[in-house]
């Protein structure tokens, strides 16, 4: 078995025999111009290093590059990207004078998420308001750099495991939203242990209750997990469990159980529909979790130290040097 991962001219490529890595190596070598850097370690700005424990992510110099451009490269650390009162409006403060600064920095953010997950309900703030960004909104930026500078070794550790096991998190802020009161969904898939998709991203539509808030976000992280089991089953490691969806809203999990079809619901039924159907075929299995271990809490709101610290902690976002969770 080998899996190649291309991106332009840049491949990552690996193979479960030694000699047969070797074999493609030098057939492709035959028909393309290309050198062989052996070890993986650095890609399209993510470094990778290995340990007997696993793979270590980050991309500590582009952390680096944006504070510099930022001028900020001695500012003063924050505990949290952002506080427990992070919704912004649109309306508030006076229009800053450099929006392309302001863009650029945010769009360096948005790909720093790709190992830094802890930034992504903050980045995402931010990346409302690129088209008329204010001064409320540039502070939210620096705020999240000055996170940045006290936390820039930390990435995302991928442990070796033989769990093939699928679970995910699913959370909504219900209104969260000052100008339009739409909701922030939120979700993070693992498997195993690892910590593969997460998102946070602001609902389509305005929900008239919580469980409807938190029954569409149920929906979206349903639909990331049947395209992961697709995707695994393409690379051949099928998902033969059904895929565990943790919900903190007792109202959104009776929902994609119960069959009875209420009036009061027509408005959600498509998302209703689709989750079922994946419960039905035992393909996922939505399940009520306490608030204290909703991960992804972090991908909705601001948290207080203490919590985010933990959620982040149980994400695998950690220092390199730092212990991993079955050190302690």
């Amino acid at each position: 078995m080998a899996y190649l991962l291309l991106y332009l001219d840049d491949i990552v490529l690996t193979a479960s025999d030694s000699m047969l890595l070797t074999s493609i190596i030098t057939m492709l070598s035959r028909e393309f111009a290309m050198t062989d850097l052996g070890q993986l370690y650095h890609f399209l700005g993510i470094t990778a290093t290995r340990d007997s424990t696993g793979l270590f992510l980050s991309q500590a110099q582009y952390t680096r590059d944006i504070l510099h451009r930022a001028n900020m490269t001695g500012c003063k650390p924050c505990a949290t990207p952002c506080d427990t009162n992070s919704k912004l409006s649109a309306s508030d403060g006076e229009l800053i004078a450099d929006a392309t600064l302001y863009r650029s920095l945010a769009g360096a953010l948005q790909y720093l998420t790709f190992t830094r997950p802890d930034i992504t309900y903050a980045v995402q703030q931010i990346c409302l308001f690129m088209h008329a960004p204010r001064e409320p909104h540039f502070a939210f930026l620096k705020r999240i750099l000055g996170y940045l500078q006290g936390t820039i070794t930390h990435g995302l550790r991928l442990s070796a495991t033989s769990s093939t096991s699928l679970t995910a998190y699913s959370d909504a802020d219900w209104g969260g939203c000052p100008d339009s009161r739409r909701s922030t969904s939120g979700y993070c898939v693992f498997l195993g242990d690892n910590l593969i998709s997460w998102s946070s991203k602001r609902q389509h539509t305005i929900s008239r209750s919580s469980a409807e808030a938190e029954y569409r976000g149920v929906a979206n992280a349903v639909a990331e997990a049947s395209w992961l089991r697709n995707l695994l089953l393409e690379l051949h490691v099928p998902i033969v469990k059904a895929t565990i969806v943790y919900c903190d809203n007792i109202s959104a999990v009776y929902l994609s159980e119960n069959h009875v079809q209420h009036h009061r619901t027509k408005h959600v039924e498509l998302d209703i529909h689709f989750v079922r159907e994946k419960v039905q075929i035992r393909h996922v299995k939505v399940l009520h979790v306490p608030s204290s271990s909703q991960f992804a809490d972090i991908f909705t709101k601001g948290l207080p130290r203490t919590l985010f610290e933990d959620f982040r902690s149980s994400l695998s976002v950690r220092s390199y040097d730092a212990k991993t969770a079955g050190d302690y």
